[in-house]
C-alpha cells in the first residue's frame, strides 16, 4: 500500500498539512499500513509594534483597529460598546447573585446551627429531668427498704427480746434484705439504661434530614397529643393503686325504619369496627357503608347496652326545629318585591329602569342577570330586594310548597292599555298570597296614556287606589324617561315600614330557592332568598329533596361573599342535586341529618307520585270534606270564551252557598286554559271548569302532571248543578231517628250459651232484629243497643208485628227485668243540599 502508482498522496490542501503513515491491525495478525496527512495547527503571532495599549485604546476598551479585527464582520462600535457594557452588567449581577446565594446559604446554616443548639439543650433538659426523677425514686426505694428493715428488726426484737436486733437482722432472707450494690455501677446504670432504650444510639447526629422530620425519625409515627393523655392518666391511677373500669354511659338511641351501620356507630358513641363485629357476630357480613334494618339495628343496641328509641320516617323532619325568636333579638330586614303584570306593560323595562338608576357604575352592569334578584338603595337609605321571576308560574309554584318570600307586589298597568288578561291573574294572585300590592302606571309618557281609566278598571277587580279614596298605593312612573321611579321606591319603602319586617339574623338560615339550575363547571347552582338567619360558608343545609354542604356563596354584583343575611339572594354551590323552584332551604347540624331528611322527602315523593288519583277532583274534594269538618269553602278556577259567560258564572257561584258554606271563585277570565291557571289551582286545591274553552297542550301536560281535574261544560246550568253538589258535600249528612214499635218486657228466662232472653209482648208497631233498641225502666233510658236475637216460639224470625209475643236479647247487656219497655227505631240519612 506504500506504492501508489505515481500518482500523489491524498492531503489537505495548503502548507498546513504534511504526509505520514499510520498502521492498522486486523483480526488473524493482518496489518495495513495507512498514508495520511496530518494538519498544523494555525497560530496567531501578533504584529509587531501592536501592545496591549494599544489594542485597547489606552483604557481598557478595544480600539477601533484591534476591536474590528477581533469583532465579527457588520458589527459597528457602537453596537460593540453595547454588547461590552451588556456583559459587564451581566457579571455584577452574577456576582450580586452570588453573593446573596452566599448569604442566605450562611443564614440557613445558621439557622440549622441554632435549632440544633437548642434540640441539644432540649435533650440535654431532659435528660437531667429523667436523671432527677430516677435519683427521688430511687432515694424512695431506699427509703422503703429502710422502713421494711425497721419493721423487721422491730418484729424480731418483739419475738425474741433477749437477742440482740443485729442477729436478727443477720437471719432474715436475702430476698427481704438485698445486698448492698456497688455505688459505681449505679452511678452508670442510667446510661446503660438509656443505651438499652436507644437512648445515645436516637440521639441526633448531624442535620436533620427532610425524611426524617416528616417519619417521626427512626421510631416510626409519633404518638399523637391524645394517646400521651392516655398513657398519663393510666400511669396515674396505677400510681394511685386504682385500676377502675370507666363507667360506661348508657345512651338513648334514636331509630329510624333503616340506619347506616356508620351512623348507627355513630349515635351509640361507639367504634365503626366493634359495631361491624358485632354484626359479623350475628351473621351479617356487611360494611360501615351498608344500610341494616331497624331490628337488627335494635339487636346491636342491646347488645352493647343502650336503650331503643324507635321514631318514625317522619320523624327525621323534627331536627328542623321552628324556633319562636326573642323579641328582643329581632331587627329590620329589606323587603322583597316582585313585579307582576301584563305582557308588554313594561316590567322588564321598569325593572331595568330602576337598576340603571340606583346601581353604581362600574359594577360589571351592576347585577349578575342569571340570578334572578338584586338589591337597590333609595335616597333615604333604604334597602330593597327585587325578585326578577318570569311570568306567574313561580310565585305560585313557591306559594304551594310553603315558600311565602314576597313581602309587596308592584302591579305594572300600562297606562294606554288598562288593565288586562294577565293583570287580573297577578291581581288574583297577589289577593292568594295575602300579599299587599302597589299599583305603578306604567307609560304615563305616551300621548295616548290615561291613567284615570287604569284606576277605575281596577275598582272592577276590588283594587281601590288611594286616588280613588282607596288603602292601594299608586304611582305613575315612565320606565323611559325615569318620572316617578324615586316615588315608586319610596312608596315602596313606605309599605315595608307599614309591615314592620323584623326577623332574627343571628340564628340558623332558613330560605328558599328562586330557581336553581346545572352549571357544567360549577354543578347544581340554586339562587337561595334568605328568610331568616344568617346562611354562611360550610353550612350543612337541606333542601327540598336535596342536601349539601355550603362551598361558595355568590351576591347579586357576582363577588363572592362569606355569609348572606336576611332577604338577601345569593347563588349557594354545593348541593347534591338540583332542587325544584320554591323549595325551602333549612341549615342542620350534621350531613347525616341533612341525607336522611332527603331521603325521607324524596321516597314521600315517590309515593305520592305512585298513588292512584292523587289529583284534585270533584269527588275527592266531596271525599275530603266530608273527613275535615273545617272545610266551609270550595274553591274552583274558571275560564270561559267570553267576558259575559265569565260574569254570569261568577255571580251564579256567589249565589250557591249557606251560613256554613260557599263558593269561592280563585281566578275567572277570557281565553284558553293556560299553565298559569293549572299552577294556580294546584296552589289552592281547586279544580279547574271551562266553558266552550279547551285546555292547550302545556296545560293538558301540566294537569296531567299535577293532578289537577279539568271540567269542560258548554251549558251553564249543568255547570252551576255540579258546583252546587260538590259544595253540598260540605254541609255533611243529617241523621234522623224514626219510631216503629215499643215492646213490654213481660218474664225474663236464662237460656244456656245464650244468656238472659227476654218475653216480651210487642204493643205497638213492629219490632225488627235490624232496628236499633232502647231500654227504658221507669220512662229513662239505661240502655242503647242492637239485638242479639229476635225470635218468634222457637225460631228466629226478621220482625214481630204488634200483638205478638216475642222473646228479645240484647247485644252484650243482660240488666233487663220484667214491665221494662224496649223502645225500637230506625236511623235514616238524609242528605242535605243546597237550594
Amino acid at each position: 500500500m506504500s506504492d501508489n502508482d505515481g500518482k500523489k498522496p491524498l492531503g489537505v490542501r495548503g502548507g498546513g498539512s504534511r504526509p505520514g503513515n499510520v498502521k492498522q491491525s486486523f483480526s488473524h495478525g493482518r496489518t495495513k499500513n495507512v498514508v495520511v496527512e496530518t494538519k498544523r495547527k494555525r497560530v496567531v503571532v501578533p504584529k509587531p509594534g501592536a501592545g496591549t495599549t494599544a489594542a485597547t485604546g489606552g483604557a481598557g476598551r478595544p480600539s477601533g483597529a484591534a476591536s474590528s479585527a477581533k469583532r465579527p464582520a457588520g458589527i459597528s462600535d457602537a453596537e460593540m460598546d453595547r454588547r461590552m457594557k451588556a456583559l459587564a452588567a451581566a457579571k455584577a449581577r452574577e456576582s450580586q447573585e452570588a453573593a446573596e446565594r452566599e448569604a442566605k446559604e450562611k443564614a440557613r446554616e445558621e439557622e440549622r446551627m441554632r435549632r440544633r443548639e437548642e434540640a441539644d439543650a432540649k435533650e440535654r433538659e431532659q435528660r437531667e429531668a429523667e436523671e432527677k426523677a430516677r435519683a427521688k425514686a430511687e432515694a424512695d426505694e431506699r427509703k422503703k427498704r429502710e422502713s421494711e428493715q425497721a419493721a423487721i428488726k422491730a418484729a424480731a426484737a418483739a419475738a425474741e427480746p433477749d437477742a440482740v436486733p443485729d442477729a436478727a437482722v443477720r437471719s432474715t432472707p436475702n430476698k427481704s434484705v438485698p445486698a448492698p450494690r456497688n455505688k459505681e455501677p449505679e452511678r452508670e446504670q442510667p446510661a446503660r439504661r438509656n443505651k438499652g432504650r436507644g437512648g445515645d444510639d436516637n440521639r441526633r447526629s448531624g442535620k436533620l434530614t427532610l425524611n426524617q422530620a416528616l417519619s417521626g425519625g427512626e421510631g416510626g409515627r409519633q404518638k399523637s397529643m391524645a394517646a400521651m393523655k392516655r398513657k398519663q392518666e393510666r400511669a396515674r391511677q396505677k400510681a394511685m393503686g386504682a385500676n377502675v373500669e370507666r363507667e360506661k354511659i348508657v345512651r338513648d338511641v334514636q331509630l329510624p325504619e333503616a340506619i347506616v351501620v356508620s351512623e348507627l356507630a355513630n349515635r351509640m358513641a361507639e367504634r365503626v369496627g366493634d359495631v361491624v363485629k358485632a354484626l359479623m357476630q350475628n351473621d351479617l357480613m356487611v360494611s360501615q357503608n351498608e344500610t341494616i334494618d331497624a331490628d337488627t339495628a335494635e339487636l346491636i343496641i342491646e347488645e352493647f347496652g343502650h336503650r331503643v328509641v324507635r321514631v318514625s320516617d317522619a320523624d327525621v323532619e323534627d331536627v328542623i326545629a321552628q324556633i319562636e325568636d326573642d323579641p328582643k333579638d329581632l331587627e329590620p330586614r329589606a323587603p322583597v318585591i316582585t313585579i307582576m303584570g301584563h305582557v308588554d306593560h313594561g316590567k322588564t323595562s321598569l325593572l331595568d329602569a330602576i337598576r340603571n338608576a340606583k346601581v353604581v357604575a362600574g359594577e360589571a352592569g351592576g347585577i349578575t342577570q342569571h340570578i334572578g334578584a338584586y338589591q337597590v338603595t333609595t335616597e333615604s337609605g333604604a334597602l330593597l330586594t327585587f325578585l326578577d321571576t318570569p311570568g306567574h308560574a313561580a310565585f305560585t309554584s313557591m306559594r304551594s310548597r310553603g315558600a311565602q318570600v314576597t313581602d309587596i307586589v308592584v302591579l305594572v298597568v300600562a297606562a294606554d292599555d288598562a288593565v288586562m288578561p294577565q293583570t287580573i291573574e297577578a291581581i288574583n294572585h297577589a289577593k292568594a298570597a295575602q300579599v299587599p300590592m302597589i299599583v305603578a302606571i306604567n307609560k304615563v309618557d305616551k300621548p295616548d296614556a290615561n291613567p284615570d281609566k287604569v284606576r277605575t278598571d281596577l275598582l272592577q277587580h276590588e283594587v281601590i287606589v288611594e286616588a280613588m279614596s282607596g288603602d292601594v298605593q299608586d304611582v305613575e312612573v315612565s320606565a323611559v324617561t325615569g318620572q316617578g321611579l324615586d316615588e315608586l321606591l319610596e312608596a315602596i319603602a313606605l309599605q315595608a315600614e307599614l309591615l314592620e319586617l323584623k326577623v332574627n339574623p343571628n340564628r340558623a338560615a332558613e330560605g328558599a330557592v328562586i330557581e336553581a339550575q346545572l352549571d357544567v363547571g360549577r354543578g347544581p347552582v340554586a339562587t337561595v332568598l334568605v328568610k331568616k338567619g344568617t346562611l354562611r360558608l360550610a353550612d350543612i343545609f337541606v333542601v327540598g329533596q336535596q342536601y349539601g354542604k355550603v362551598r361558595a356563596l355568590i351576591n347579586d354584583r357576582g363577588e363572592r361573599v362569606k355569609e348572606a343575611g336576611p332577604s338577601t339572594p345569593v347563588e349557594v354551590l354545593g348541593l347534591n342535586g338540583t332542587p325544584e323552584a320554591g323549595d325551602v332551604l333549612n341549615v342542620v347540624d350534621t350531613e347525616a341529618q341533612a341525607r336522611e331528611i332527603a331521603e325521607y322527602r324524596e321516597s314521600a315523593a315517590k309515593e305520592k307520585r305512585a298513588a292512584a288519583g292523587a289529583g284534585t277532583s270533584l269527588e275527592q274534594l266531596l271525599a275530603k270534606a266530608k273527613q275535615d269538618e273545617n272545610v266551609k269553602e270550595m274553591p274552583i278556577v274558571v275560564k270561559t270564551d267570553v267576558q259575559g259567560s265569565a260574569e254570569a258564572i261568577v255571580q251564579a257561584m256567589e249565589k250557591i252557598g249557606n251560613d256554613e258554606v260557599r263558593v269561592r271563585v280563585l281566578h275567572s277570565g277570557v281565553g284558553a286554559i293556560t299553565e298559569s291557571d293549572i299552577g294556580l289551582a294546584e296552589a289552592s286545591g281547586a279544580p279547574v271548569f271551562g266553558f266552550n274553552v279547551r285546555a292547550n297542550a302545556p296545560a293538558r301536560n301540566s294537569a296531567n302532571q299535577k293532578g289537577v281535574e279539568i271540567r269542560y261544560y258548554s251549558v251553564i246550568y249543568d255547570l252551576v248543578d255540579d258546583v252546587k253538589a260538590a259544595a253540598s258535600g260540605l254541609l255533611g249528612a243529617e241523621i234522623r231517628e224514626k219510631f216503629i214499635g215499643y215492646a213490654k218486657i213481660k218474664e225474663v228466662f236464662k237460656v244456656t250459651g245464650v244468656g238472659k232472653v227476654a218475653g216480651c209482648l210487642v204493643t205497638e208497631g213492629v219490632a225488627r232484629r235490624s232496628a236499633g233498641v232502647r231500654l227504658l225502666r221507669d220512662d229513662v233510658v239505661i240502655h242503647e243497643g242492637t239485638l242479639k236475637t229476635l225470635k218468634r216460639f222457637k225460631d228466629e224470625v226478621p220482625e214481630v208485628q204488634s200483638g205478638q209475643e216475642c222473646g228479645m236479647a240484647f247485644e252484650n247487656y243482660d240488666d233487663i227485668r220484667p214491665n221494662d219497655v224496649i223502645e225500637i227505631f230506625e236511623r235514616e240519612e238524609v242528605v242535605r243540599t243546597l237550594a
